[in-house]
């Protein structure tokens, strides 16, 4: 299946039915009087996030979606049906965006998570519905009001625990593969990885997400390389993985130019928490191993763990870091609730 992260589409609400001119018709009832119904209300426009999605490429063949009109009204007093809503299927972490591609509408974070995003016009008025003790016999009705129209934008930010980010050949994919059943395309030349891969961990008998995007080059946040667009995959997670190539020369200016990226991208990435993997060292000596971990350690100011995907050297001890941040991230996520209960639970009862 295609991978698909972001697309544009056109939405409509259903318009309201309009109303009916109508007028009592019964044996022995002289002056029946108008009994014209009310049209029904449009359809609405609801997205929900659904389980088992990780793409947006339904919308790529289908991009325009309109919900159905409300029927007419009829007599008898009778209203018009309500147009049939249609509803839009999204996975899990897309963003609803207005054109601007700046205004968030909507942000799906949970399974079953759904929302109205326009709703249908309603139903014009029946002749009925005009009657008064002056005017007896209304011959007037209203058409329904129109529903909403608007393009917006569909953007999909995978939900992960972490993020793999790096220069290109830097070993992500590898690590990848190495500690999930993930199959990224991997191979010894740039831009192996076209798209996010995403992949669950086991660490020790805990299990999290983490997410590999294609790596970023100097002047990704210009667009060159394959720009910065797919950093929006790891704008959700609780820390990086920084993976260095060992095998190239200056490991400091790798590091620096995805850091520089990072605080240009903005969204709060430049300041997640961050491990710093000096990875491929099972292609080096271990004299060189210790004279780049130590550059690595002075250009980051931070600790930087020695690996190898391939091998499977220091896989475990990284894991377990990554799942100690994530811990840390989701205690603090809960705390407010905590606090909340306690509060709550101590809170004097008023008579």
């Amino acid at each position: 299946m295609k991978f698909l992260d972001q697309c544009k589409i056109f939405v409509k609400s259903g318009d309201g039915g309009p109303g009916a001119t109508a007028f009592h018709r019964e044996k022995f009832i002289e002056f029946g009087g108008p009994d014209g119904g009310n049209g029904g209300r449009g359809g609405d426009v609801i997205v929900e996030a659904v389980e088992g999605l990780n793409t947006l490429i339904d919308y790529r063949y289908q991009q325009h979606f309109k919900a159905r009109r409300g029927g007419h009204g009829m007599g008898k007093s009778r209203t018009g049906a309500k147009g049939e809503d249609i509803v839009l299927r999204v996975p899990v972490g897309t963003q609803v965006l207005d054109e601007d591609q700046e205004t968030v509408l909507a942000d799906f974070t949970e399974v079953g998570q759904r929302v109205v995003l326009m709703r249908g016009g309603d139903g014009g008025f029946g002749n009925e519905h005009f009657k008064t003790s002056t005017n007896r016999a209304p011959r007037k009705h209203t058409d329904g009001w129109p529903g909403e129209e608007r393009w917006i934008w569909l953007r999909l930010k995978l939900i992960a625990d972490a993020g793999l980010v790096g220069l290109p050949n830097a070993g992500k994919s590898t690590f990848l593969a190495a500690v999930t059943r993930a199959k990224p395309k991997i191979a010894d030349y740039p831009f192996t990885t076209l798209t996010p891969n995403l992949g669950v961990v086991r660490a020790g008998d805990r299990e999290f997400v983490i997410a590999d995007i294609p790596g970023l080059i100097e002047g990704a946040h210009e667009g060159h390389g394959l720009g910065t667009r797919f950093l929006g995959h790891v704008e959700r997670t609780n820390v990086l993985l920084h993976l260095v190539d060992a095998t190239q020369e200056d490991v400091q200016a790798a590091y620096r130019t995805i850091r520089r990226e990072l605080k240009l991208y903005g969204g709060g990435l430049a300041d997640k928490p961050e491990i710093i993997g000096l990875n491929k060292c099972d292609a080096l000596t271990p004299e060189e191993i210790e004279e780049k971990r130590t550059k690595l350690r002075r250009s980051a100011k931070k600790p930087v763990m020695v690996l190898s995907g391939a091998a499977g050297t220091g896989v475990q001890e990284v894991l377990f870091e990554l799942m100690r941040h994530i811990d840390e991230a989701r205690d603090a996520e809960a705390e407010p609730a905590r606090e909340a209960a306690r509060m709550a639970r101590y809170s004097p009862i008023e008579e």
